[in-house]
């Protein structure tokens, strides 16, 4: 693992991602290594270009400091212009491309650092804080989120079989350390979500499996839920193959394939719109959304 610290110029970022306004993200690369990972294009724009996702973190050590002085300049000139995508208030997502509670953070602590400035600042009624992560370090940081009125935290489970996750997420914590993560925070009163994605072919195959992730996550207390369809667009595919191809039977290796056509998703949005409406939960976003709708 290649861990530095860089300086960076700017950390509170315009976003274009549904639901977030502006994101934060206090860690170049990701040392969970997940081997579906979507920001793993960003190595050509950080210097990683020949260095493999996973295996290098680079820690912008002057987050805070730059967090500080650009949440200033966002009360005094953005929040006065009230033009967000959700509502009345401007939404700050903490993670779009590396989790921010990755282990790097229990050293740095870069993202409890901007948390503490959101906490002790009164701007911490004009915005809303999410946070989405694979890791249960977030609950270090109870006292603090709870000090933020308007915050949620998502946690990643993509599987409640810890050797699937392994699999998948190579170095990532095991998804049942993150549904006690999840049971703990919505215990401290901290509003949650389980961000249910990237959804593993091994489902559509398995629908008890589905409904028992469902149901773990129900019992720990959140309610809502996000379900996103995994991308293997463009070298995706290619790559997931070359990491984990020869883990998989070729019933699995042939659902993968088959998970990028409109039928398997179809099918899969209608099982999950099923078991979420009988175990009472609340859809509230991902692709999986978009595909239910597609089919009315």
């Amino acid at each position: 693992m290649k861990l530095a610290t860089k300086q960076a110029k700017s950390i509170l970022t315009p976003s274009k991602l549904p639901g977030a306004d502006f994101v934060v993200n206090p860690y170049s690369g990701c040392a969970f290594g997940c081997v579906y990972c979507y920001a793993e294009f960003t190595r050509k724009f950080t210097g990683h270009l020949d260095d493999e996702w996973g295996k290098y973190v680079d820690a912008k050590i002057n987050t805070p400091e730059v967090f500080e002085k650009e949440i200033a300049n966002l009360t005094k000139k953005v929040i006065k212009k009230n033009e967000f995508k959700t509502g009345n208030r401007p939404v700050i997502f903490f993670g779009s491309v590396t989790d921010p509670y990755q282990g790097v953070e229990a050293k740095y602590e870069l993202t409890k650092k901007c948390l503490e400035i959101v906490a002790k600042s009164d701007i911490k009624n004009e915005i809303e804080i999410s946070l989405l992560t694979k890791s249960p370090l977030v609950t270090r940081d109870i006292e603090i989120l709870k000090q933020i009125p308007n915050l949620e935290v998502g946690m990643t489970i993509s599987s409640i079989d810890d050797n699937i996750s392994r699999i998948f997420e190579c170095y990532a914590p095991p998804s049942s350390l993150r549904i006690l993560a999840l049971k703990k925070l919505n215990e401290a009163g901290i509003k949650t979500y389980a961000f249910v994605g990237p959804l593993l072919p091994h489902f559509v195959a398995n629908e008890g499996s589905l409904r028992k992730l469902f149901r773990e996550i129900k019992e720990s207390g959140t309610k809502k839920v996000w379900a996103e369809h995994i991308n293997l667009t463009g070298s995706k595919m290619d790559r997931l193959i070359d990491l984990v191809g020869d883990q998989l039977t070729e019933e699995e290796l042939k659902l993968f394939k088959e998970s990028q056509t409109d039928e398997y998703k179809m099918k899969l949005s209608n099982m999950i719109l099923g078991i979420v409406k009988e175990l009472g939960l609340e859809l509230v976003g991902g692709k999986v959304i978009d595909h239910i709708k597609l089919s009315k």
